[in-house]
């Protein structure tokens, strides 16, 4: 067998870089996003030609012309900085001094309890079996979606979280309310 003789694209090192260190999907499809954005906000210039300044100016770009929330542009920021740093092998020696995007002073909407078992009670099937297990036992939505079986642990009455937000498993309350439905769904 014979090994590949072009060298990888800049985006494929990327992925390879972010799957070697255990970094998530989203992490991945992310980072890539962030780094082709960079790219093409400076007409297609290779990072390795460009550094500091020019990162600055694209994190300025996203603060002032396109008022990105503040946790985005640091979105952004780590994901040039991982370019840089693991796959360019390029010191960002200079403090990148781009205007930062302003803080969201909005407080998040929070339903009262009667408004969420108002929405849960239109609910019904599958749908109302997933939002009971976000909201009544601490699962993301991800989490969710990925929840086996075998994850289930009905006597104890618990449930395995695999490969969670940081790569870590951890063990949540399976609510007793939920073991019935569960079982029929199954």
């Amino acid at each position: 067998m014979q090994s590949d003789p072009r060298p990888k694209k800049l985006l494929e090192q990327v992925r390879d870089a972010i799957w070697m260190k255990h970094y998530s999907y989203r992490t991945e499809q992310t980072y890539v996003q962030w780094i082709r954005r960079y790219i093409l906000f400076h007409d297609k210039r290779h990072p390795v030609d460009m550094g500091v300044p020019e990162i600055k100016a694209f994190l300025t770009h996203l603060a002032v012309k396109e008022h990105v929330a503040a946790s985005t542009q640091n979105q952004a920021l780590s994901a040039l900085i991982f370019l840089y740093r693991h796959i360019l092998q390029k010191p960002l020696d200079e403090r990148i001094d781009a205007i930062r995007a302003k803080l969201s002073r909005k407080l998040p909407t929070v339903l009262t309890p009667n408004e969420v078992r108002s929405v849960i009670q239109q609910m019904s099937g599958v749908y109302l079996l997933i939002v009971q297990l976000l909201y009544g036992n601490g699962l993301r939505l991800r989490e969710a979606m990925q929840l086996r079986i075998k994850d289930l642990d009905f006597p104890q009455p618990q449930i395995v979280v695999r490969d969670t937000k940081g790569q870590e498993s951890r063990i949540t309350m399976l609510s007793t309310k939920l073991i019935h439905p569960l079982q029929e769904h199954w």
